[in-house]
């Protein structure tokens, strides 16, 4: 099936807090795409469209605390050489990871699972922020593996006494906080709601879910949650917290990085023949490496830059890069094609693996925590991952 240009590209019109833009879509570049049962043809000619793009300008919120945490077993580079053909030499030389964090199963984890780590990361950036529970609005839980499949977030509300907040999860995989930040924002700016204050955690535990025997993807992803509180600011412009922002998506991609559903035949015994239903399970983690590498340092540069044309700022007014925590290779390519020295870049990569959802609000946390990041440094952050999604948000901390 070949689709033309003209069935690809739309082109909308859509307003986000105080900015609005025309975009139209651009597909994942590549000769073929599976999309379903259908191979779609992905002609050239397409390659200057993307298939979903928002952008947003100030919104007026500013992030006052975050908090991390983490399980307490680690899988160290030297302890995959029992499990898989590695070393500790090849994957630190290409990813930039020593270790990674994870959980165990149910009653080896002694009580840790992501509930407890969101829960947990939560109530420190609560603590930080020295905003009650009970004056929490909003909950957003970022997570891509919840323990529960209906999702995980009115459990941690619960937990840490949020009462009167509302809270739903949100799936977007590695651009999961990101994707997740800049909905909070959208809620707190808008001037005809009641909301003030809002957690965002982005949490997952992708060990459940990769192949244990493939030293290519096992050597990867690591366990773990963070968050962040944020809070309106008013009218008081010299406080907002998120600059501008840019998200991206594109189902055309879909298939370079999936966990997609297996199940198994159950019969269950109805008139005649039975019916054969499906038993929910799911496939474990594929990843096209080569192609997210190359999906990541093409747009993360490009999506960086279009957020802070939102925030009318430039690379120059940059203090740090924090990107979601990959693999090493990918951030400082990303740097350098923005023009920014490694040293701005912040990572703990090489401690706790790609946690997915949890790497940029983990990262932060400890960039603040240490004294790395200063009250009104100028943060770039970008995420991107499965779907195909992408973003970024320029962000002022404190």
């Amino acid at each position: 099936m070949n689709l033309s240009y003209s069935s690809l590209v739309a082109t909308f019109l859509v307003t986000l807090g105080s900015q609005s833009q025309a975009f139209q879509p651009t597909p994942f570049l590549g000769k073929n795409v599976q999309i379903g049962s259908q191979a779609v043809n992905v002609s050239r000619s397409t390659k200057a469209a993307s298939l979903s793009m928002v952008t947003s300008g100030p919104l007026k919120c500013r992030v006052i605390g975050v908090g991390s945490a983490a399980p307490k077993t680690v899988i160290t580079n030297v302890d995959l050489e029992d499990v898989v053909e590695t070393s500790d030499e090849w994957i630190s030389s290409r990813t930039g990871i020593s270790q990674r964090r994870v959980l165990l199963h149910n009653e080896e984890a002694g009580g840790e699972s992501i509930k407890t780590l969101a829960a947990d990361a939560a109530s420190r950036a609560l603590e930080m922020s020295k905003v009650a529970p009970e004056d929490i609005d909003l909950v957003i839980v970022a997570t891509s593996s919840p323990d529960d499949m209906f999702g995980d977030a009115t459990s941690v509300a619960a937990s840490l006494g949020c009462v009167n907040s509302v809270a739903f999860d949100l799936t977007a995989a590695c651009s999961g906080f990101l994707f997740g930040s800049v909905t909070a924002g959208q809620f707190l700016d808008n001037n005809g709601n009641t909301y003030n204050n809002a957690i965002v955690v982005g949490a997952d535990a992708l060990s459940r879910w990769i192949d244990w025997d493939d030293r290519n993807s096992c050597i990867l992803f690591g366990d773990g949650a963070g968050a962040a509180v944020y809070s309106v600011t008013g009218e008081d412009d010299s406080k907002v917290g998120i600059l501008g922002s840019s998200l991206h998506s594109n189902g055309l991609g879909y298939e370079k990085l999936k966990c997609g559903y297996k199940g198994s035949p159950r019969t269950v015994a109805t008139p005649g023949d039975g019916t054969i239903l499906s038993e929910g399970s799911y496939e474990r983690l594929n990843m096209d490496g080569k192609e997210v590498y190359k999906f990541a340092t093409r747009e993360v540069p490009t999506v960086i830059n279009e957020a802070l044309d939102a925030a009318d700022m430039s690379i120059e007014d940059v203090d740090w890069l924090l990107l979601h925590q990959a693999n090493i290779r990918i951030m400082e390519t990303v740097a350098k094609r923005l023009g920014l020295p490694k040293e701005k870049i912040i990572t703990n990569l090489s401690q706790y693996g790609n946690t997915s959802a949890a790497s940029i609000p983990l990262a932060l946390d400890e960039a603040v925590r240490s004294g790395q990041v200063k009250e009104g440094d100028v943060i770039a952050c970008a995420g991107f991952g499965a779907g195909l999604s992408w973003g970024s948000a320029i962000m002022k901390w404190g």
